[in-house]
């Protein structure tokens, strides 16, 4: 049965030092790009019919980790956040909740009150998010802080620079201290930020290294770079945890974060995931969106479906 990562690293013969973790990671094969992208844009192509759509928007509206991380944000703007989350459709009862609302630090314990009661998890971005410029001791702090108010997951950003580097031991360092940091409170996101990896063989080793460190999940970006989630980035990401999984038994989530705004764009990902990695994987313990403008989207898709007639922005809440 597939488990959360562990603490400890699966392979801990290649973790021993830098120099072995780099031979491991560089051995990695090499990402055929051209296949790659032609497969995931095929991927994208597929249709699906009108029944098997209605189980899709709802799949991918309970996948969702309704996000705002806004310098302006508020404890009111996060209780109406919240309460959006648990009820996307205050007129349809019957629509799910989503899976999580993400926020930062300071706005757990507002979060946390307006979805209590509920199955919606409180998600919080650390690790001095979204640049990752900041001392360890400051990263854990802001960990420390989240998880005592009360945050379920925990998005960190990987240390880029040093990734870019070739300071490999150094991410998984961190990685290490930051989920010895969640405990057994908070599962692990890790961010790559994989707009400014520059390659997919840089992604391939990222993924890897985020899930030897014990990453329960790997997330594409912070949706604050100009290039989040791709579907060709995603298809690579798939392909590591189920190749992680084949070679380790640990199962490890997917994240894609950023410009995912249509329901379109939403199956497009589910196809992916199920073409991929398969059932194991369509569940929001195991993938997710981060997003903030896909739920309307959803939601109005979703009546569309139900009512025969295309409602409109106007019938649904602003985020």
């Amino acid at each position: 049965m597939p488990t959360n990562a562990p603490t400890a690293a699966p392979l801990p013969d290649v973790t021993t030092s830098d120099t072995t973790l780099r031979r491991f990671l560089h051995g990695l094969p090499g990402v055929d790009t051209v296949g790659l992208e032609t497969r995931a844009a095929a991927l994208g192509t597929r249709s699906i019919k009108t029944t098997a759509k209605a189980y899709a928007i709802d799949l991918a509206i309970s996948m969702v980790d309704l996000t705002t991380l806004e310098g302006a944000d508020t404890p009111g703007k996060v209780r109406a956040l919240g309460a959006k989350a648990v009820h996307p459709d205050p007129t349809d009862r019957t629509t799910p909740s989503t899976a999580a609302v993400c926020v930062y630090p300071d706005m757990v314990a507002s979060a946390k009150e307006a979805v209590a009661g509920s199955s919606v998890k409180v998600a919080s971005v650390a690790t001095a998010f979204p640049a990752g410029r900041a001392a360890l001791p400051v990263k854990l702090a802001d960990v420390h802080d989240a998880v005592a108010a009360g945050a379920d997951e925990i998005d960190m950003v990987i240390d880029r620079g040093a990734f870019l580097s070739g300071k490999y031991l150094k991410v998984y360092d961190e990685i290490t201290a930051v989920k010895q940091a969640c405990g057994t409170r908070a599962r692990l996101k890790v961010i790559f930020e994989t707009g400014e990896l520059s390659t997919y063989d840089n992604i391939r080793r990222a993924s890897w290294l985020g899930m030897l460190a014990g990453a329960d999940f790997i997330k594409t970006s912070t949706g604050k770079v100009a290039v989040n989630a791709t579907p060709a980035n995603t298809l690579l990401m798939l392909e590591a945890v189920r190749d992680f999984r084949a070679q380790t038994g640990v199962q490890v989530g997917v994240k894609p974060a950023g410009g995912i705004r249509t329901t379109k764009d939403a199956i497009k990902f589910l196809v992916l995931v199920n073409e991929t990695v398969g059932e194991d994987w369509l569940d929001n313990h195991w993938f997710r969106f981060g997003a903030s403008s896909l739920l309307n989207d959803l939601l109005m898709q979703r009546q569309k479906l139900a009512t025969g007639r295309y409602s409109g922005p106007d019938y649904v809440t602003v985020d």
